[in-house]
């Protein structure tokens, strides 16, 4: 099963006061902005999203179709196929995709200890 690009999304309460603790960091400002209250920051290859006032808890994300560094690569598997899978294995998600459509598409689920894994594809 390919995931795609991996990052931990981060519930901040300040986002500036965030972007200038992880550029002490060494993290870079990759995408988003102040104005949309996200950041994508990036330390070589190490993703963190920071979003203010978006959603409770820290969520881990994967992309799938997208490399570490938003690009687009050639193979990979659809969120819609890694659904799939993951019914499959009994795995219980908290939001599935249109099986009936293709492109952008995402699912929720959760670990055994109920850390939220976001599976979100962007084309």
């Amino acid at each position: 099963m390919k995931l795609g690009a991996f990052s931990i999304s981060l519930s901040v309460k300040d986002l500036q006061k965030s972007k200038d603790f992880y550029e002490k960091l060494g993290f870079i400002q990759m995408n988003g902005s102040m104005e949309s209250n996200y950041l994508i920051m990036k330390n070589e290859t190490t993703l963190i999203g920071l979003f203010q006032a978006m959603f409770d808890g820290n969520i881990l994300t994967f992309n799938p179709g997208w490399d570490q560094n938003a690009k687009e690569v050639e193979c990979f598997d659809d969120v819609r196929e890694i659904q799939k899978q993951l019914l499959e294995s009994n795995i219980v998600l908290d939001k599935v995709a249109d099986e009936s459509t293709s492109g952008p598409a995402h699912i929720y689920l959760k670990d055994p200890d109920g850390n939220m894994i976001l599976i979100d594809q962007h084309r």
